[in-house]
Parts: structure tokens; C-alpha cells; sequence
């Protein structure tokens, strides 16, 4: 009954598909933007991060005293603490155009907060004069109008001075959309337009046998600074938690987001529920016959709950193959973000589960007043 009235078939497999697919292929992309703005915290490994007091998430970090290193490093529980800078700076392309950039410093002597893994170069070279460690996205945008793509060797201009390229990493892309440039802190405050106070954050480790928490909560006490703990996820200094509900309270992209998933919910009921009941009524007389034979009202539920959770796990599973096919082009590209946490998955299943089930209950609710004589009667 089901295969055999194709169009209708196709009808609730299609509107099922765009409700899978715009629920967890929006749900990608958000989630994949919120990773973005903990890109900094990724790509600068660092247990705590001491920072002004009223800073909130890692992209704006308010300027302190460089003194504050040693004040951090007076703490007992604290293992090393080094300063660190980061900010957004201008590049000056070779077509004389200027691109944003993600500039870190960080100490030479320790040189904690570098970048994990290099694909090119040595970390150590970022010492040298005027040096630079850029990552992937920096290759690809600093190429640009140039005869021969960017390689380790090669200089561009940092705020109209010279930058060499040193070494190239793998990174994280930034939210705001620029490459991340590695130099020293010293360097740093060169290439950056000078302010009273320079330093962004200091970035410290506890001592063996002493916790996160334990290290941020003595720091915080003994020098006034606010402390937060670069993951793991949940705990209350939670650097990346803090980042992420920042931006969900303060900026309009949750909603941006939610209305397209409330799109797709609300496409996937009108389609289902309306394709399904019309699809019933359409077999009132097989379903009246059946009756007349015997089959239990029960019995007839259940057929229909069959049918539609059929035509549910059929959208669900065309739904979620077109989302892995965009997941695969957007992190082969780099381009949108994407990220899918494993909850997402079953969640928009149980949703798809969900309409399904309320489309049946429709069916259900007519099959329940059907009574055969009228079916044969007419």
C-alpha cells in the first residue's frame, strides 16, 4: 500500500529529507562557528590563562601591566607562567591590498603558547630577527597575487615592517576569519601599535600534584587577576564554555540558526502530516476491507505506524547522508565551518521520530472511526 502510491511515497521522503537535513546541517555549521571563537584557546595550549578581571571570552582580552607575569609566577602552586599577546593586525598584500591577521607573541626563552605541530621549519627559528611562523590559511591568503605561492624563506609587511617566514603550522581557523601568525612577545609589541599597556594575557601551568582549579583559584587570590582554566568542558573557569555562551547571549547567531532548524521542523510536520493523512484517507476502502475481515483496529495502527516510521528512517537516512556529503566539502574546503557533536545525530532522529509518529496518530485517529459498512456502502 505504501510503495505502491509512489507519488505520496516520494512526497514524505522528500519532506522528511529537508527536515534531517536542514536540522543537522545548520546544527553543523552553528556548533562549527562556536568552535571558531575558541580557535585562540586551541591553538594556544595553556592550562590557565590569567586575564583582566572583566574579561568575559577570549577574543577580547583587555590590555594589563607586564608586571603581572611575575606577580603570576610569585604564586606557589604555579609550575612556569609566561606574558602573551594576541591581537588582529593588518598584512599588507602584494597587490598593495591589506588582510586581517591573528597575531600571537609569545616568550622566546620557553616559548609556551607556540603552535603544537609544524609542518615546515623549526619552532626554535622564531627567535631569528624579523621571524614569523604563519599557519595553512596565512599560505593560502598571503599567496595572493603573487607569482609563486608563500613559503618559509619568503617576507611580507606586519603594520609596514618586514615579517620573514620562518616556519608553518597547522591551525585552527580564527572566528574573525584571519590567519594566526606566530612571532615573539618582544616582536609583538613591535609590530603592534604601541598602547601603555600591551599585554593580553598571561598563559601558566600548576605544579605536578596540584589541579587546574586549585592553581587558578591561589592565582586569583594573591594577585587580583581573573583565572581561567582552558577546558575540560563543564567546570566553572571553563575558558572554552565561557567563550561559547558569550557569543550565544551577546551576538544574534543562535537565533539566526534556531529559525532555520524551527524551518525545517515545521516543514517536516506540514509535509508529513498532511501527505499522511491524505494518503489514508485515499486507502480508506483497503483499510475498511481489512476490517471487514477481521484485522483489529489495533492491528491496523500498527500498519500505519509501519509505514510511517518507514518513510521516516528512509528521509532520515537520505537527510543525513546529504549532511555528511556537505560536512566532507565544507572541511575539505574549510569553508563554512562544521562541526557535529554526537548528540546531534539522534537528536534530530527522535525529532524525525517525532513527526513520524504524530503524522500516524492523524491516520490513526480517522482509521479508528472508520466503520467497514460505510466503506462497502459507498
Amino acid at each position: 500500500m505504501l510503495f505502491g502510491d509512489t507519488a505520496k511515497y516520494l512526497m514524505l521522503v522528500v519532506g522528511l529529507f529537508f527536515a534531517t537535513f536542514l536540522m543537522a546541517q545548520q546544527s553543523g555549521v552553528f556548533c562549527g562557528l562556536m568552535l571558531w571563537t575558541t580557535a585562540t584557546l586551541k591553538n594556544v595550549p595553556a592550562p590557565l590563562w590569567a586575564v583582566e578581571e572583566k574579561v568575559e571570552q577570549v577574543n577580547e582580552t583587555n590590555p594589563m601591566r607586564d608586571t603581572d607575569v611575575a606577580l603570576v609566577r610569585s604564586v606557589d602552586s604555579v609550575a612556569w607562567a609566561s606574558p602573551l599577546y594576541s591581537g588582529v593586525q593588518r598584512v599588507r598584500m602584494a597587490n598593495g591590498k591589506f588582510k586581517i591577521i591573528q597575531l600571537i607573541g609569545i616568550d622566546s626563552a620557553t616559548l609556551a603558547g607556540a603552535p603544537v605541530k609544524m609542518r615546515e621549519g623549526r619552532l626554535e627559528d622564531v627567535r631569528l630577527p624579523h621571524s614569523v611562523i604563519v599557519d595553512d590559511l596565512a599560505l593560502q591568503r598571503l599567496s595572493i597575487d603573487r607569482q609563486n605561492p608563500i613559503k618559509v624563506g619568503d617576507t611580507f609587511e606586519i603594520n609596514d615592517q618586514e615579517a620573514r617566514v620562518v616556519g608553518i603550522c597547522e591551525a585552527m581557523t580564527s572566528f574573525t576569519g584571519g590567519p594566526y601568525v606566530w612571532t615573539t612577545y618582544s616582536r609583538a609589541l613591535q609590530y603592534a601599535p604601541a598602547q601603555r599597556k600591551m599585554l593580553s594575557a598571561v598563559i601558566a601551568a600548576p605544579k605536578p600534584g596540584i589541579s587546574n582549579e586549585q592553581a587558578a583559584a591561589d592565582i586569583e587570590r594573591e594577585t587580583g587577576l581573573k583565572v581561567w582554566v582552558n577546558g575540560p568542558y563543564g567546570t566553572p573557569r571553563d575558558f572554552n564554555a565561557a567563550t561559547v555562551w558569550w557569543y550565544v547571549k551577546n551576538t544574534g547567531i543562535p537565533i539566526s540558526f534556531g529559525i532555520t532548524v524551527v524551518v525545517g521542523f515545521i516543514v517536516g510536520v506540514a509535509i508529513s502530516c498532511q501527505t499522511f493523512y491524505s494518503f489514508v484517507l485515499d486507502h480508506m476502502k483497503h483499510l475498511g476491507a481489512l476490517k471487514a475481515m477481521g484485522a483489529s483496529t489495533f492491528m491496523l495502527c500498527r500498519m500505519l505506524l509501519t509505514q510511517a516510521f518507514t518513510v521516516g528512517f528512509v528521509g532520515y537516512g537520505i537527510g543525513l547522508a546529504a549532511t555528511s556529503g556537505f560536512a566532507f566539502g565544507a572541511l575539505k574546503n574549510e569553508q563554512p565551518p562544521f562541526y557535529m557533536p554526537d548528540m546531534v545525530p539522534p537528536a534530530v532522529f527522535g525529532v524525525i521520530c517525532f513527526i513520524c509518529a504524530l503524522a500516524a496518530m492523524l491516520g490513526i485517529w480517522r482509521v479508528a472511526r472508520l466503520e467497514p459498512a460505510m466503506v462497502f456502502r459507498g
